[in-house]
């Protein structure tokens, strides 16, 4: 049984993601928030913050496949008002914690026969949106790692990909989806007229992990309803 380490397995995504892949890996699950279900599920989990938590605490598998690294922000602000600290808040948490990560795990995502990362960038980083400098940013640097370690790991036959949703039904995006006059309006910015379900995301995650995309590396794949790529 293939081995996958879950960084953000609390919630959202990231939980969805454990859920699915638990049926048939073995998974290992780092969150410094627990939904309440964690803990029924068929994985090693590990409450931890991944941005101040010490790595070298956790017995990870010799061989580790997959890693996913999920966590991420919604900061949405005046570019005026966003302060350094808010900059740096989702730096550390979307492209600081992912380098920090695989920087840790390398070694034994080195061992795998076919070892797989998925990084999650936002549709934020491709077009322009109001209100999105600081998560629009860091995520940009996500895609930029992304593409860069898939080159460099390549002949190591470790494959990186990134994926890039855009507003999903999470726990992080609850202020945005609070009424459902908010959540009718978010689903008609997006050509196929609805928000996506972390659900649908997981199941990327799964393909992207799996012998299935053995020949993709490199990546930016966009789960946005068509709002990355269309125009209505």
């Amino acid at each position: 049984m293939k081995n996958i380490v879950i960084i953000g397995c609390g919630q959202g995504i990231g939980f969805a993601t454990a859920k699915l892949l638990s049926e048939n890996y073995s998974v290992t699950g780092i969150s410094k928030t627990e939904n309440s279900e964690i803990r029924d599920l068929n994985i090693t989990f590990h409450p931890m913050d991944i941005l101040t938590g010490n790595l070298d605490d956790i017995a990870f598998p010799e061989v580790i496949d997959g890693l996913v690294y999920a966590p991420g922000s919604i900061n949405l602000k005046p570019f005026n008002r966003l302060t350094i600290d808010d900059f740096k808040n989702d730096f550390e948490i979307n492209f600081l914690g992912a380098v920090k990560t695989v920087q840790k795990l390398l070694p034994q995502l080195k061992k795998s026969e076919s070892a797989s990362v998925v990084l999650f960038s936002s549709v934020a980083a491709k077009i322009g949106m109001p209100f999105h400098a600081s998560v629009s940013a860091s995520k940009s640097a996500v895609e930029g790692l992304a593409i860069s370690l898939a080159a460099e790991l390549s002949s190591q036959k470790i494959r990186v990909n990134a994926v890039a949703p855009s507003l999903t039904d999470t726990n992080l995006a609850s202020q945005l989806l609070s009424t459902p006059e908010k959540r009718d309006a978010s689903g008609k910015r997006h050509p196929l007229q609805r928000i996506g379900n972390a659900e649908e995301i997981a199941k990327m995650v799964e393909f992207l992990l799996s012998e299935n995309s053995s020949w993709i590396t490199g990546q930016i794949i966009g789960i946005d309803g068509g709002m990355g790529s269309l125009k209505l």
